[in-house]
């Protein structure tokens, strides 16, 4: 009688043991051990600079169906989603790859502040870099990144805008107007040609009954076997322009009239119709660049 007592007392004392492992288990699984400040730092950095590296993957100007999966296999696992929402109604303020050259190759990081147990703030600055892996650019930008269900994520992207980016301003006093560019076009050249307005044929030959001047801004590493894209900007006088949306005269072979950039009391600057139709190198910059309203005005 005496064994059979001791016999239950150990197997109730073993149940008992295994209810506590148990117990002890389940809240570590809970309540899993937390980071310290220096694990926490060391994950935010690593995030920050893998999504660095990403940058250049990401393809801002590609169709809206490409540009989706391109951001969900490439930012999906380091922003939230509320992030990738964003930049999908408004890519070209994402963060990503604009021209075939320069691209963004990383970020460097400048500083990482704690704010608290779960949110840290991150400033740096984007590196640009050629196809001759030259550094072009250097664009500032600040990063939130929070813990979010037990992950880290970049919650919040700030870069500097076009604007507060371009250091390069070509200036033009006898027409009165001004035009801000990338650093990446720093050394810079003018060509200047001009553009002929043909008379509307009714019978007989087309003939020149209208000229001005065509300023192009060329790029700094164009060459006679590696042209890049220009920056034509056509100039007209007030009457000159208002002849020609009254059709009294057409200008080159497209269908389409020049586009308007903008106008001062003189003049009115114009973009060529089909100027980049050869699409030829850095034709995507330019467009991001003409996207931004570069043109400032004066009195002509």
């Amino acid at each position: 009688m005496k064994i059979l007592s001791i016999i239950l007392l150990m197997s109730i004392s073993l149940v008992g043991c295994g209810n506590i492992e148990n117990d002890v288990k389940v809240l570590s699984e809970e309540h899993p051990p937390e980071e310290t400040n220096n694990q926490a730092e060391k994950v935010v950095r690593e995030l920050v600079e893998t999504f660095g590296s990403r940058l250049q993957n990401v393809s801002l100007l590609g169709p809206e169906g490409d540009l989706e999966k391109s951001m969900q296999e490439n930012y999906g696992e380091l922003v939230t989603p509320k992030l990738v929402e964003k930049w999908l109604v408004d890519p070209l303020n994402a963060p990503g790859r604009l021209t075939s050259s320069p691209w963004p190759d990383r970020i460097e990081i400048n500083t990482l502040q704690e704010k608290s147990k779960f949110v840290y703030a991150v400033t740096g600055e984007i590196i640009d870099i050629t196809s001759g892996e030259k550094m072009a650019n250097r664009i500032p930008i600040e990063l939130l990144v929070e813990k979010i269900g037990g992950k880290w994520l970049i919650s919040e992207v700030v870069m500097a805008s076009a604007e507060q980016n371009n250091s390069t301003v070509y200036e033009n006093s006898e027409y009165g107007f001004s035009f801000a560019l990338p650093d990446t076009w720093k050394n810079y050249s003018i060509v200047t040609d001009k553009w002929e307005g043909l008379s509307i044929p009714t019978t007989g030959k087309e003939e020149v009954i209208e000229t001005g001047p065509m300023i192009s801004i060329r790029h700094p590493e164009w060459s006679a076997k590696d042209p890049r894209q220009d920056i034509p900007i056509m100039i007209l006088t007030i009457e000159q322009w208002d002849m020609l949306r009254q059709e009294k005269f057409h200008i080159g072979a497209a269908p389409i009239p020049p586009t308007e950039l903008a106008r001062n009391d003189k003049y009115v600057f114009a973009l060529p119709a089909r100027y980049n139709f050869a699409f030829p190198t850095g034709y995507e910059e330019v467009e991001q660049i003409l996207e931004g309203n570069p043109i400032d005005v004066t009195e002509g």
